[in-house]
């Protein structure tokens, strides 16, 4: 998958947000809690009740995913390691991971190193 800039997609480093925390239970399932700021969402919590966290509540491959990312490995090694764990499962593997990092991108939950 090769972005615009001629730059492979799939050598990019992701890393999770420093203000996101998550947690895993014991299936190892990823659930990564947002806190929500700013002045938009401080009306919207009195105003409506909106929650200061939201709570995003990963898949298997997700969460496998997200527990790879060290901000070291790229795509590839991650993609790798999910193959060894997952193997079919994961097909189609780097068009998965790369729609589910571009979203995960999209929503600043990771950032690229």
């Amino acid at each position: 998958m090769k972005k615009n800039s001629g730059e492979n997609f799939l050598e990019k480093i992701p890393a999770l947000n420093e203000d996101i925390s998550y947690k895993t239970n014991d299936e190892g399932i990823v659930t990564l809690a947002i806190k929500n700021k700013g002045f938009v969402n401080f009306l919207a919590q009195k105003l409506f009740f909106k929650p200061d966290t939201t709570y995003i509540h990963l898949d298997e491959l997700g969460s496998f995913s997200v527990l790879c990312m060290d901000g070291e490995r790229d795509i590839i090694a991650i993609g790798e390691l999910v193959n060894e764990k997952f193997g079919e499962k994961a097909e189609p593997l780097y068009e998965r991971l790369a729609k589910f990092f571009q979203i995960m991108a999209s929503y600043k939950f990771i950032k690229w190193k």
